[in-house]
């Protein structure tokens, strides 16, 4: 699941070396945190929170295809 958000995001943001993917377990949920440059927030969050939307669609998809739960909190 890392693997493809971090390519997913590092697709759509301007400042890719800015990027930072950390993830953690939280009450049997995997955590995803992504620190990005303030201009690429809004980037990745798209018109209306579509962006971000479709991106924690195709997220917790894969996780639960693997029996888990996922969750992205985006941090500017």
């Amino acid at each position: 699941m890392e693997e493809f958000l971090r390519y997913v995001v590092l697709e759509l943001v301007e400042y890719p070396d800015e990027v930072v993917l950390n993830s953690r377990d939280e009450s049997g949920r995997t955590l995803f945190q992504l620190s990005l440059a303030g201009s690429d927030v809004g980037r990745l969050i798209g018109k209306g929170g579509g962006t971000v939307q479709a991106i924690r669609t195709l997220l917790n998809m894969s996780a639960e295809r693997k029996g888990q739960r996922a969750s992205l909190d985006i941090l500017g």
